[in-house]
């Protein structure tokens, strides 16, 4: 079975038609851009950025509200209290192919009050260091189904994010007692996690 790509603003169904599935991984990547730069007598050479990129999940309630500090699983905050959904561990660079990080969800486990779960890609000391999305390529974001490696559903964003430094990716939501996915591919401004967070408290 052939992974669906999505389009920005597509939902899809996860778990009907998967029979059995409760266990998923969320995959994030993304690759810094290459700039070209004068090097020595005027050459032009090419230089890969230094982003760290920063992927959260924030477990929100049916009315779109954070209502537990804990239930924001972040690169401080690697695992929700419930133990529902853990984070793989922060990610530097984003150099290499494949996952830059990774958020696994146990959908069996995701608490009764908690209706969505947000996906958000952050870019770490964004203010200080100047950058913005405008200096990531190949953005994206998977739903791998574990027990067998098969990748369920991608996202590729392919919007222009210049001046963004936040990107509001995927969510996860429940509907009529399954689970569905929404590619959202919303680019924001929020220096850090915590200042995202608070549209949702």
């Amino acid at each position: 079975m052939l992974a669906i790509s999505l389009v920005k603003g597509q939902k899809v169904d996860l778990t009907k038609g998967n029979a059995g599935l409760s266990r998923i991984v969320v995959g994030l990547g993304w690759d810094p851009a290459e700039v070209e730069q004068k090097g020595l007598f005027g050459m032009k050479k090419k230089q890969v950025l230094n982003v760290d990129c920063d992927a959260s999940a924030l477990m929100l309630n049916a009315n779109g509200k954070l209502m537990k500090e804990g239930n924001l699983v972040c690169f401080y905050n690697l695992k929700s209290p419930c133990g529902s959904v853990h984070h793989s561990g922060d990610n530097l660079t984003g150099d290499g192919d494949g996952d830059d990080e990774q958020i696994q969800i146990d959908l069996s486990r995701v608490p009764a009050d908690v209706d969505k779960i947000l996906m958000c890609v952050n870019i770490y000391e964004c203010e200080s260091r100047r950058q913005d999305f405008g200096m990531i390529r190949s953005a994206f974001i998977r739903v791998v189904n574990p027990s067998n490696n098969q990748e369920l559903i991608r996202f590729n964003l392919t919007d222009s994010y210049a001046g963004m430094t936040a990107l509001l990716v995927g969510e996860i939501y429940r509907h009529d007692g399954e689970w569905k996915f929404n590619a959202l591919g919303e680019g924001a401004h929020a220096a850090h996690i915590n200042v995202l967070a608070t549209r949702y408290t």
